[in-house]
C-alpha cells in the first residue's frame, strides 16, 4: 500500500465510487460479501487498492495545504518540482490561532512586530504526492489557497 488505507467514514461517503471499483473488477454485491467473509485478506487487499487510488487522484489536484497551530501557520503551495512556503508565527502568548478571536487577531495585526512571515521555497526530495501525503499526515488540510494568495501579495 502507497499511502494509507480510507477510514469507515471515507469509505462510506464513497460507496457509490466504491461499487464502481468492484463492479470494474466483475465483483458483485452478493460475491464482495462473499469476499468478506470466506477470503477476508482478499477484501483487505481491495480496500488498500481502492484506498490507494483514492488517493492518488487526490493528491494529483491539491496544489495547497495549510497546517494550523496555536501560534503558526504553515501555508504550502505546489508546483511541480517545488514546494513554496509561507509561514506564519505569532510571538504573542495570549493569541490563539485555532480560535476565531486569534484569526481576527492576525487579520487586524498582520503587520505587526509580534507577528513574523516567513518565505521559503524548495524542490521536492520525493515523489510530488508522496510529499504532500506525508504533509497532509502530519496535520495539514487541502485549501483553495486564498490565505497563501492573500499573504503572497503582502510579501
Amino acid at each position: 500500500m502507497k499511502y494509507s488505507r480510507l477510514t469507515k467514514e471515507q469509505f462510506e461517503s464513497l460507496h457509490e465510487e466504491f461499487t464502481r471499483f468492484l463492479a470494474s473488477q466483475s465483483i458483485t454485491a452478493d460475491e464482495w460479501e462473499k469476499i468478506k467473509k470466506e477470503t477476508p485478506q482478499v477484501a483487505e487487499d481491495e480496500l488498500d487498492v481502492f484506498s490507494d487510488l483514492i488517493w492518488e487522484a487526490t493528491l494529483s489536484k491539491v496544489e495547497f495545504l495549510e497546517n494550523w497551530s496555536q501560534n503558526q501557520v504553515y501555508l504550502f503551495a505546489f508546483g511541480e518540482s517545488q514546494i513554496n512556503l509561507i509561514a506564519v508565527k505569532i510571538k504573542k502568548a495570549d493569541v490563539d490561532l485555532l480560535t476565531n478571536e486569534g484569526i481576527q487577531w492576525l487579520e487586524k495585526n498582520i503587520g505587526a512586530d509580534e507577528v513574523e512571515l516567513y518565505e521559503g521555497t524548495k524542490n521536492f526530495n520525493d515523489e510530488r504526492k508522496i510529499e504532500i501525503f506525508d504533509y497532509i499526515k502530519e496535520g495539514a488540510i487541502i485549501t483553495d489557497g486564498g490565505f497563501y494568495n492573500t499573504l503572497r501579495e503582502l510579501l
